[in-house]
């Protein structure tokens, strides 16, 4: 299969883009422990800045949505200077990158939270375990696990504030220096968990019918645009998704819903996860792209176990117009020129992929023929 399609230049929304790889949103836990991204993070993201497009990992924005040790967030003047330092990083090594803006919802721990519950659409917890904060004797390595556990059920004042702090967020982001910025609402986090049926089981606008459930991601895009054009901003979804507890009793007709709603605001592209083959995710017996592509007319990035041949593919079959890799990146700095050459791809070690400094980050090596 030829790989050029990956190769051809992309417009997504206002950002012209010269290729068609994408680098997905990694959490790699390199921020400071206040949540502040450091230098050390402008040199991982400036080596993999010959991406078509960069979307960093998922960035908080609020308190109430963090819920992982070191991960960044975008709330604070201190975190925005950070962020300014890892922006003028990509941009000096000529490459693109958005801010994914993220609230993690009933996902966080009350240990991040000062005892507090947190947050979600109703009180249902979500299924397994999560990494907590690290204590006093706390000398490296892999943390604590805990249980999540059933959060407060929202009030309009809780989603009024979610609502003004992705907002927030937005302005941040531009004041940081990023080129767009991308809305998580997959993965199980606060907006996913609105948008399907099995962990929203509101009685009021905010829940019910497949409108209701879709109105906090509508009120949040009206709040994002108002600070980044829509032209310059994406949305990621996984309607398909189970994991943590998730799941939708008509993940086509949610679908169909999202991409009605983003095609309404002129959203720039969709970034759905829909897997190709089970890894990280299982692949979904009923896909959805098909009827995403019928009523959205943007960009569209896949993600989810693709290789070169597969992406290219993908875009040459007109299934897809460009593909996100998330773990390939963790170990291939280089991976735009491995693609291209045919080379083989280096192996992560996940010992160091959520802890640690340097090491398993920054270290890994472009490809030495011989």
């Amino acid at each position: 299969m030829p790989i050029d399609a990956l190769f051809n230049p992309i417009t997504i929304g206002t950002l012209d883009c010269p290729n068609r790889i994408v680098m997905a949103p990694l959490t790699r836990a390199r921020a400071d422990a206040h949540h502040v991204p450091t230098a050390l993070q402008g040199i991982y993201y400036a080596q993999r800045a010959d991406a078509g497009l960069i979307v960093s990992e998922a960035t908080a924005v609020d308190p109430l949505g963090m819920g992982w040790y070191r991960a960044p967030g975008i709330w604070t003047d201190a975190m925005v200077d950070g962020w300014r330092g890892v922006t003028d990083s990509v941009h000096a090594a000529g490459g693109r990158i958005y801010c994914q803006l993220w609230h993690m919802g009933r996902l966080v721990l009350p240990d991040y939270l000062g005892g507090d519950l947190p947050i979600g659409p109703s009180p249902i917890a979500g299924e397994g375990e999560t990494m907590a904060p690290p204590t006093e004797e706390y000398q490296g390595g892999f943390l604590p696990m805990k249980p999540y556990v059933v959060p407060r059920e929202m009030t309009q004042a809780d989603i009024d504030q979610v609502v003004a702090a992705y907002g927030r967020a937005a302005h941040n982001a531009v004041a940081a220096g990023f080129d767009g910025v991308e809305i998580h609402g997959a993965n199980g986090y606060i907006i996913d968990q609105f948008l399907q049926s099995k962990t929203n089981r509101r009685q009021d606008g905010y829940g019910g019918s497949v409108i209701n459930r879709i109105r906090l991601l509508k009120e949040i895009i009206a709040a994002v645009i108002a600070a980044v054009p829509p032209g310059r901003v994406g949305l990621r979804v996984s309607p398909t998704s189970e994991r943590k507890g998730m799941g939708d009793d008509n993940p086509g007709a949610l679908t169909e819903a999202i991409g009605a709603l983003a095609k309404d605001h002129g959203l720039a592209y969709i970034h759905l996860i829909e897997p190709i083959a089970s890894g990280f995710m299982e692949k979904p017996d009923y896909p959805v792209m098909d009827r995403l592509r019928a009523v959205f007319g943007g960009t569209i990035i896949q993600n989810g176990s693709f290789d070169a041949d597969s992406a290219a593919a993908y875009i040459a079959g007109g299934q897809a117009d460009a593909i996100s890799f998330g773990r390939p990146y963790i170990a291939n700095p280089d991976l735009v020129t491995r693609f291209r050459d045919g080379r083989p791809l280096a192996s992560a070690n996940f010992d160091y992929a959520y802890v640690g400094e340097e090491k398993g980050y920054t270290d890994y090596p472009v490809f030495q023929p011989g």
